[in-house]
């Protein structure tokens, strides 16, 4: 199949998947480096209503509904081809007869079976109580003061737990901003589950349904949801940050990433989820007492290397989902309400530059604009130049400016 029929074929079967009528592209071409364009017409984005607000109209939403007319089938997040099944990786089982046999469900965004009451336990006591040892670590701080074993093992684990999230199931499984060999996919997916916030197909499933609908009615996670001032907003704003994730409905992960179901290890390692959650809780006390050999030692390397390290990473990437779509500039061309929030750059590893983001979902970089720091785009880079990385999408000076707000001024 060429390259062509292969861009056709996979935006055609999105569109089928998700009924989305966002877009529809007429014809495609390839150039000779290999940078697909379109041409033709493509339907206007429909204006949303979110409460009592609207999107998709006024300034912003006309250069949004340009920017998205020119690339059709791109706002799902996911590249065209990259979110079907890699032959060049290990498959796995078929799906399960769930995923292929008669749904109950009639909507396809959601999956048949709900999160049970005990999950959702599980899920309170693992933000509750990391939350309530990041209240008391500043006193702990303040009276006690923070020991360089904690410190070292607290920094260490927030490093690899947090470039598993933004590198590994944010820009590699979710938005397939680059490509890279089984070992390395394995290490991210394991170190992202580390986090303890999802399964990495749950998270990548949600992910991707939250690009398809934006700051739409179906968003699983927009702070507009109730309203655009006062109450609506204020519930708004905790419902995105994190009382979405209370939400017995369940995100299908075979509408959204049947790529990852049919891979061999990420399908393993989503299963085993619970082990990981385990391994990311009792890591750091086993680090801490066999480091200074001493149960205080691996008493305050739980509490700080453990406790302390999930709820600010926690809630570090709850706010871009929250404080990024509420508050922030927003110099790019999206049809949604994301935000650049400089403040939270370091602390998100880059992931705080989320107008880009939305404005150009697949692209390795998100802090393009001088001055915006993007660790996780070092990382990729740093991947990319010891031949661990490939096909890495980086964003040219054009393809930037293209999606600039005052981009089609004078036109």
């Amino acid at each position: 199949m060429s390259r062509e029929s292969e861009l056709q074929s996979a935006i055609a079967a999105s569109a089928a998947v998700s009924g989305s009528t966002d877009s529809v592209i007429i014809k495609s071409t390839v150039t000779t480096s290999g940078t697909a364009t379109t041409s033709g017409t493509a339907k206007s984005i429909p204006t949303t209503t979110l409460g009592s607000g609207t999107l998709g109209s006024g300034t912003l939403g006309s250069a949004a509904a340009r920017v998205a007319a020119s690339r059709p089938g791109d706002y799902d997040g996911c590249p065209p081809g990259r979110s079907r099944p890699d032959p060049t990786l290990p498959s796995g089982p078929p799906l399960p007869a769930r995923a292929t046999g008669p749904r109950r469900s009639t909507r396809p965004d959601v999956a048949d079976q709900s999160k049970t009451l005990g999950e959702q336990v599980l899920l309170a006591f693992f933000i509750v109580v990391p939350l309530l040892a990041l209240l008391a670590a500043v006193p702990l701080a303040w009276g006690w003061g923070l020991g360089w074993h904690d410190l070292v093992i607290g920094a260490v684990m927030y490093l690899i737990t947090g470039f598993g999230v933004t590198v590994g199931y944010h820009r590699l499984f979710t938005h397939g901003s680059f490509r890279t060999g089984r070992p390395l996919r394995i290490i991210l997916a394991v170190a992202g589950s580390l986090a303890i916030e999802m399964g990495v197909t749950d998270w990548v499933a949600a992910h991707r349904r939250h690009h398809k609908y934006s700051d739409q009615a179906a968003d699983p996670h927009s702070p507009w949801r109730f309203g655009h001032h006062g109450r609506g907003l204020a519930k708004g704003f905790l419902h995105a940050h994190v009382g979405w994730l209370f939400h017995p409905e369940r995100t299908a992960p075979e509408t959204f990433c049947p790529d990852l179901l049919a891979d061999r290890d990420i399908a393993a390692i989503s299963a085993r989820f619970p082990w990981l959650v385990a391994a990311s809780v009792l890591l750091p006390p086993l680090v801490g007492g066999l480091w200074s050999m001493s149960w205080a030692g691996a008493a305050t390397a739980l509490f700080w290397g453990a406790l302390v390290r999930i709820a600010l990473l926690h809630h570090v990437t709850f706010s871009i989902n929250s404080i990024c779509h509420t508050i922030g500039t927003r110099p790019f061309a999206a049809r949604d309400r994301s935000s650049n929030v400089w403040w939270l750059a370091i602390p998100s590893l880059g992931e705080s530059w989320h107008n880009l983001h939305h404005a150009d979902p697949t692209s390795a970089r998100h802090g393009v604009l001088p001055g915006q720091i993007d660790p996780s785009a070092a990382l990729i880079r740093l991947f990319e130049k010891l031949g661990w990385a490939h096909d890495v999408r980086w964003p040219t000076a054009k393809r930037i400016a293209a999606r600039r707000v005052d981009a089609g001024a004078g036109r």
